[in-house]
Parts: structure tokens; C-alpha cells; sequence
């Protein structure tokens, strides 16, 4: 699908141009996994970047929550309905844990879902222009798509699943990343145990990145907890955790932020 849309050039003068091409993706209940998911009746969109050079990769990038009625649905936390081995947002020990939940609020009362929302269309944009294709899975407020849903939506349209949250500490502490628990289980639980050095190695090179863009780094960049997306995952994916409540999440904020993912995905 390609769009007719008017660029704005000089005082009064507008130019009739083609957008980016897109694809419109809508949900496959055969996709591995897809029964897990409880909330999905949102479709996907794909951007072809349209740069000179190519890197014939596709990043899906996931605005953390951001999906009215989700905190009321239960999913699975693992496929094989194990249970959790770590804490987090969910206890552990749960088999269950809610499906997506609404985000916390950041300290001016800005909802954690339209901060990472901004930040994801300024990732996107960059991401374009650097030669990646972008999956998204949420542009708007309201996207009808749960945790596992995007998940697996990543799984079969794209090469990495870069999900965008603020941590709900108030200390400025940094940003960081969700690394997979050293739990044996865990570890040798499918999906998991394809995929969980990739997942750390995203992880690594996003914060190498970020950190390179001169964002404020928490620690040494990671933090171990056992999460749905990574638990569904079958492609290198990431929980990036780009600051907590009292981090500043200014326009020229996002924009190092979103340079730094950037670099890390071309390390």
C-alpha cells in the first residue's frame, strides 16, 4: 500500500509526493504462539525504508502499552505455562500474568504510554532513514494488540523486537536493558533457549549504542527478569528501558535516545 499525502515547501507552496511504502499486517491465527494471545485484533504496519542504502533487516519497534482493557485479561506467562522465576511486574512463582498493563506515570504526569509512543515515532523515522525496515505495533493511543500479540507479530515479520518502556523508579537512574535470568530452567525452555544469547547481545549493543549517544546508562546496563516477550520470543528481542519516571523525555531528549538505538542496531 503506498500513500499520496503534501509536503510543505517555502511559505505557501505544497508538493504532492508518494510516502514511504507500506504494508498493512493483519493478525494469523497459525502464527506460533498466536493462541497464547488473548488481544489482537489490531493490525501491524509495515515501512519499507526507501534510503539508498539498504540494510534488508526489519526492527520491530513497540511503544510499551498502550492497550485499553488489557490489565483486565490473563495470558500465559510461558508457553510451556511454567512458571515465572523471577519477579518483576509479576510475581514469582505465577503461572498467569496480566496481558499488558497500562504503564506507570512519569513524574509531569505523562503516561508511560504516550512517552514511549513519542519516542517510537522518532525511532521509527531514524530507523528508516538508516536503511531498516520498521514493524510497528502501536501508533496511536489505543492498540488492541497485547504482549504476546506483539510479540508474535515481531516473530513473523521481523528481524529484531525493540520494545520501548520507562522503569517506574523515580531516581533518574539511566537507561537499561531486560536481560535474560542465568536460571537453567529458564534457560533451556524453548523459546528461550534458542534465542537467549541474541537476546542479550541486542541488548548489549542498544546500550553500547544509547550509551554512545551520550544517554545516562543505569549500572552496567542490564538488569535480569523472566518477561512474557522474551519467554515468546523466536528472534532477538529486547525490553529497552530508556529511563524511569524522572527522566527528562524532551523532544531533544528522544532524539539522542533514538540515535543511540540507531548506532547500537548498526554495532
Amino acid at each position: 500500500m503506498r500513500v499520496r499525502g503534501y509536503v510543505k515547501k517555502g511559505k505557501n507552496k505544497y508538493y504532492s509526493v508518494w510516502s514511504t511504502c507500506a504494508e498493512i499486517i493483519a493478525w494469523n491465527s497459525k502464527w506460533k504462539f498466536a493462541g497464547y494471545s488473548k488481544i489482537h485484533t489490531d493490525a501491524a504496519t509495515l515501512y519499507f525504508s526507501t534510503a539508498s542504502k539498504l540494510k534488508q533487516k526489519t526492527v520491530c519497534v513497540n511503544a510499551g502499552h498502550g492497550t485499553k482493557g488489557g490489565e483486565s485479561v490473563k495470558t500465559f506467562c510461558h508457553p510451556d505455562k511454567s512458571a515465572k522465576v523471577t519477579g518483576g511486574s509479576t510475581a514469582q512463582g505465577a503461572v498467569k500474568a496480566t496481558s499488558i498493563n497500562g504503564g506507570t506515570t512519569l513524574s509531569d504526569g505523562t503516561p508511560e504510554a504516550k512517552a514511549t509512543l513519542k519516542l517510537a515515532m522518532v525511532v521509527k523515522k531514524k530507523l528508516l532513514k538508516a536503511g531498516y525496515n520498521v514493524l510497528m505495533v502501536r501508533e496511536s493511543e489505543d492498540s488492541q494488540i497485547d504482549n504476546i500479540g506483539r510479540t508474535v507479530y515481531a516473530n513473523n515479520n521481523a528481524d529484531y523486537h525493540i520494545a520501548l518502556h520507562y522503569d517506574s523508579s523515580s531516581a533518574n537512574k539511566g537507561a537499561f536493558y531486560i536481560s535474560v535470568p542465568n536460571n537453567k530452567s529458564y534457560r533451556n525452555m524453548y523459546p528461550v533457549s534458542k534465542n537467549w544469547k541474541k537476546h542479550n547481545k541486542l541488548g548489549q549493543n542498544l546500550i553500547w549504542g544509547m550509551k554512545n549517544a551520550g544517554v545516562k546508562i543505569y549500572g552496567n546496563g542490564a538488569m535480569a527478569i523472566d518477561l512474557t516477550q522474551t519467554s515468546y520470543s523466536t528472534i532477538a528481542s529486547v525490553d529497552l528501558e530508556v529511563g524511569d519516571k524522572r527522566s527528562d523525555h524532551s523532544g531533544k531528549a528522544l532524539n539522542k535516545i533514538a540515535n543511540g538505538i540507531v548506532k547500537g542496531m548498526n554495532k
